[in-house]
């Protein structure tokens, strides 16, 4: 039977997912609602397949994706998003998950990448897949592919609204190093403030409001 860890900061989204794993005799040995709490206690729990939600306060999925790897290199990661950009996807892919949903999937569909994931196999959802391939042919990708790692993470918490001393403490950097990256992604994106940045994220899909 594959063990799951459940990530997400929704009970009720966790709820559903613990129910709908059961049915096909997946059995959930935890469930966190930050990354923060998944990392911690990932090494006791020990599961098969990390299902992270990548949309958390805190560090939020994409950090605790790279903390896992760095953790346990063998680590096997399912990311789930309510996004339906590319820049996700190939992000959290390059940090190390082995399978990426939307949550507009059909029900099956989580079954199915699980199972695939546990087997240590790559799960990408056929609309993600598409769009990846289209975004690749008609070169029609977001400008936050111009930014590194660290810069694209930033850029997201300040699009969400985080203060510099907020994700200094989610991404354990200094205000300095944060206040760098952040010039350099104001930079690189064209925009002058907190404001036009959440615009663009807003504009290419990489948060909801």
């Amino acid at each position: 039977m594959i063990r799951v860890m459940l990530v997400d900061d929704h009970a009720l989204v966790r709820m559903g997912f613990r129910m709908l794993l059961a049915d096909a005799k997946v059995n959930v040995v935890a469930e966190f609602d930050s990354g923060e709490s998944a990392c911690a206690e990932y090494a006791r729990t020990k599961p098969d397949v990390v299902v992270m939600d990548l949309s958390m306060p805190g560090m939020g999925g994409l950090e605790a994706v790279r903390r896992l790897v760095a953790l346990d290199p063998k680590v096997r990661i399912l990311a789930l998003s309510a996004h339906e950009d590319t820049a996700h996807p190939q992000r959290v892919l390059r940090a190390g998950a082995l399978g990426y949903l939307t949550k507009r999937s059909a029900p099956d569909a989580l079954i199915a990448a699980v199972g695939v994931v546990a087997a240590g196999e790559t799960y990408v959802d056929p609309g993600t897949a598409k769009a990846l391939a289209m975004a690749q042919v008609k070169g029609d990708t977001s400008p936050a592919q111009m930014l590194s790692e660290r810069e694209f993470s930033v850029f997201i918490q300040l699009a969400r609204g985080q203060t510099v001393a907020q994700i200094a403490d989610n991404l354990k950097l200094s205000r300095s190093t944060v206040g760098t990256h952040l010039y350099n992604v104001k930079q690189k994106l064209g925009a002058s403030n907190q404001s036009e940045l959440t615009l663009v994220a807003l504009q290419w899909g990489l948060i909801q409001i």
